[in-house]
């Protein structure tokens, strides 16, 4: 295996015309798949040289995986990708050299060649690929926070605050006045980065209140073109509001009090029948004592 693989690879890069390049998604701590495909004809190992490296020259190590006559060569791997790196082996006589990088994150993020030499009477490159790896990380559901209006608060500024976190890469935050879909500038927007490489975002928006307020904060993550939201609406308690509360505290009141005299009319009813029962019974008794 050669020091000097850069240099060594790049005189056979000369020999092929079609490179192919792909771009691959991936979330922060999963396992991505770097794909490299040869559609030819049957192959076997022990011919083939396969060599995964970073594509940026100036990088002092850029070895990340190497395959050579069948067999794993690890003796130039860098030290980043020791143990996180794997070929998919019984794929790779079909031309799969596909290599699956294990638990990625941030540093991961970078454009991969994979070349692929086969040796006969002499060693000619058969096969290269480009992959770009991207990484990102899903925002949570962003959490609005509007102000609480208590009576005529029309012209007064207040603040609305939008929280969200735990994505990649740094978002986009859109604050949005829904009553006409427009944009507002916010009034702060901080993004806090923490050590396991994702960010939280922090937004506010100051605005004139009016009657009736809509106001929706987004939280755009452009890579895995995700767009969350929250809204806020709250209707400004209007004067007729006001007086139906009124009334309606009147019309309790006025219950309150029909239900006391519903009581004292059936007391007093029951308290007549009592008297009248009473006398029903005297009466009989001195009837009874006169026949005596």
């Amino acid at each position: 295996f050669p020091n000097n693989l850069p240099f060594f690879l790049s005189l056979f890069y000369l020999v092929v015309i079609a490179l192919e390049e792909k771009i691959i998604i991936s979330k922060l701590g999963d396992n991505a798949t770097l794909s490299c495909i040869y559609r030819g004809r049957e192959l076997h190992l022990k011919n083939l040289r396969v060599y995964w490296q970073i594509a940026d020259d100036q990088e002092e190590c850029s070895v990340v995986h190497a395959m050579i006559s069948g067999q794993d060569n690890k003796s130039e791997q860098c030290i980043h990708f020791k143990n996180r790196t794997q070929l998919f082996w019984d794929r790779l006589e079909n031309g799969d050299f596909s290599l699956l990088l294990l638990n990625v994150s941030q540093s991961d993020e970078r454009r991969y060649k994979c070349v692929v030499l086969q040796k006969t009477e002499y060693t000619r490159v058969i096969h290269q690929a480009e992959v770009v790896l991207s990484l990102a990380a899903s925002y949570s559901q962003p959490i609005l926070s509007g102000p609480v209006r208590n009576g005529d608060s029309t012209g007064e500024e207040v603040t609305f605050s939008c929280r969200s976190g735990n994505g990649y890469p740094k978002p986009n935050v859109y604050w949005i006045n829904k009553t006409d879909n427009s944009h507002l500038p916010p009034s702060e927007l901080k993004i806090t980065p923490h050590a396991d490489g994702t960010y939280s975002v922090f937004s506010t928006l100051k605005v004139k209140a009016t009657s009736t307020m809509q106001i929706e904060c987004s939280v755009e993550n452009k890579i895995l073109q995700e767009n969350l939201s929250a809204n806020y609406t709250q209707q400004k308690q209007s004067g007729s509001g006001i007086e139906s509360k009124k009334n309606l505290e009147k019309n309790g009141k006025g219950a309150q009090a029909a239900g006391i005299v519903s009581i004292v009319i059936v007391i007093g009813l029951l308290a007549v029948l009592t008297c009248w029962l009473w006398r029903q019974r005297s009466s009989k008794l001195v009837s009874y004592t006169g026949n005596e």
